[in-house]
C-alpha cells in the first residue's frame, strides 16, 4: 500500500509499505477513505524529530470502511463505516472506565513514562503505524472505532477522530460559566472549532486571537470577536484590549490552542532546532532532559485570564524544563486543566450535532482536499500557512 512516511526533519515521502494484517483478536483493518493532517503532525515534521525513526508512518485522523475484523471484535463487521480515534484504548481498564482513555492502562506506554498509545506519533507513544495511508491496522477495535452511517460525505464525521473531541474537551476543561466569556489563543483547526463549540454551548463572549488573516476571517464569520496580534506592539496591549471588553477583568476562561510552536522565544526555538539537527540518539537525550517550549501563548493566557479564572490547554507542549510564572498563577488563583482529548468520552455528546443539521460547520471545515500522493506538498503548505491552509484532508 501507499503511505506517508517520515524520513527526517521537514522530509516526508509517500512510499510503498507492507499492507497491515490482523495480529491480535482485537484488531481490525480498515480501508481509509479520508485522513486529516493535524497541527500535531507538524510537531513531528519539525520539533519532535529526535523521537522519530525513518520510515515511521504518520497520521492519526482516519475514517474508512472495515475490511477485516478479528475474532475479539464482536460489534464491527466488514463493510461498516467507521471513524477511528487518534488514541488506542481498551475501554475496560480503570482509566478508561473513569473517562480517561488517553491514560489507558492496557496500551499505556509505561516504558517511556507516557499515556495511551497513539497512531503515528513517535516512539514515546508506541511507534504505532499511522493513518496517512491506504489501509490501517486498528488495535483495540472492540472499543475504539465509532460506527457512523453511510451516505453523508466524510467531512460530516471525519473530525470525530480528533478535531471535534479535542475542541469539545478544551471547552469542557475551560469551565466557562453560563453566559460567560472565553478567549481562544490560536485559530488553527482546534482553536477555530473550540470557538464554534463555545458559542454552541452558550458562551456570551468568544474572543479569538491569531495573526493569520484567513484564520481571523473564518472566526469572524462564525460570530467570534477577533484580535489580530499584528495590531499590538506587545502582549500588554493585547491583554488590555481584551480586558476592555470584559469590564477590565479579563475573560472567565482562556483556551491555549497554540502549544509549543508559538511565535516568540528565540532561545527556545534555538534549543528545539539544535535537538532536531543532532544525531537522533543524542537529539533524543537532549530533548528528553533539556527540552523547552516556546511559551508565548501560555504566558499570554496566564496574564489574560481573569483572577479566579480557568486556563484550558489543548495545544501540545513537550518541554521538560519549562519555566512557569508560578507566583503569578498562585496569586491569581488560576485553575489549569490540560491533556490529550479523551475521544470516546465526548462522542455521544457530539454526535447529535452531526446528525441533526450542521451547527458546527463541519461540512465545509476543510480548506484543502488533496490526494495522498500530494502529502509532501501538503505538509510544507500547512507548516508555512500558505494558500489559506487551515485544515487539510487527504484522500488515498
Amino acid at each position: 500500500m501507499k503511505a506517508v512516511t517520515w524520513q527526517g526533519k521537514r522530509d516526508v515521502r509517500v512510499e510503498t509499505v507492507p499492507d497491515p494484517v490482523i495480529q491480535e483478536p482485537t484488531d481490525a483493518v480498515i480501508r481509509i477513505t479520508s485522513t486529516g493532517l493535524c497541527g500535531s503532525d507538524l510537531h513531528l515534521y519539525e520539533v519532535l524529530t529526535p523521537f522519530m525513526t525513518p520510515g515511521d508512518i504518520l497520521g492519526h485522523e482516519p475514517m474508512g470502511i472495515v475490511e477485516e475484523v478479528g475474532a475479539g471484535v464482536p460489534d464491527l463487521a466488514v463493510g461498516d463505516r467507521v471513524v477511528v480515534p487518534f488514541q488506542i484504548a481498551c475501554g475496560a481498564c480503570w482509566m478508561c472506565l473513569t473517562g480517561l482513555p488517553t491514560q489507558c492502562e492496557t496500551t499505556q506506554c509505561s516504558g517511556e513514562g507516557m499515556g495511551a498509545a497513539l497512531f503515528g506519533y513517535t516512539r514515546l507513544y508506541g511507534a504505532v503505524p499511522g493513518a496517512q495511508a491506504e489501509y490501517l491496522r486498528v488495535p483495540q477495535a472492540q472499543f475504539g472505532p465509532i460506527k457512523v452511517p453511510h451516505g453523508p460525505s466524510d467531512d460530516r464525521f471525519l473530525y470525530l477522530s480528533d478535531v471535534l473531541p479535542t475542541a469539545w474537551q478544551a471547552v469542557e476543561y475551560a469551565h466557562i460559566p453560563p453566559g460567560g466569556s472565553v478567549a481562544v489563543l490560536g485559530l488553527g483547526p482546534i482553536g477555530d472549532m473550540a470557538c464554534r463549540v463555545a458559542l454552541e454551548r452558550g458562551a456570551e463572549q468568544v474572543f479569538g486571537v491569531d495573526l493569520v488573516p484567513e484564520r481571523l476571517r473564518r472566526a469572524r464569520e462564525r460570530g467570534v470577536e477577533t484580535f489580530d496580534l499584528r495590531d499590538y506592539e506587545n502582549e500588554k496591549d493585547l491583554v488590555g484590549a481584551v480586558q476592555d471588553r470584559t469590564a477590565g477583568r479579563g475573560p472567565d476562561s482562556v483556551i491555549d490552542a497554540v502549544g509549543t510552536e508559538a511565535h516568540g522565544s528565540a532561545a527556545a526555538r534555538l534549543v528545539q532546532n539544535t535537538a532536531g539537527h543532532l544525531p537522533r540518539a543524542l537529539g533524543a537525550r537532549v530533548a528528553e532532559h533539556f527540552s523547552v517550549d516556546r511559551l508565548a501563548a501560555l504566558y499570554t493566557a496566564i496574564h489574560l485570564v481573569r483572577r479566579g479564572g480557568t486556563i484550558s490547554l489543548s495545544g501540545v507542549y513537550g518541554g521538560k524544563v519549562d519555566p512557569l510564572p508560578l507566583l503569578t498563577m498562585f496569586d491569581k488563583q488560576i485553575r489549569l486543566r490540560m491533556g490529550q482529548a479523551n475521544v470516546r468520552t465526548w462522542t455521544d455528546d457530539i454526535l447529535p450535532l452531526l446528525t441533526d443539521g450542521d451547527p458546527l460547520g463541519v461540512d465545509d471545515f476543510a480548506t484543502h482536499r488533496v490526494p495522498l500522493s500530494d502529502a509532501p506538498h501538503a505538509y510544507e503548505m500547512f507548516q508555512r500557512k500558505e494558500d489559506g491552509a487551515i485544515k487539510v484532508v487527504m484522500e488515498p
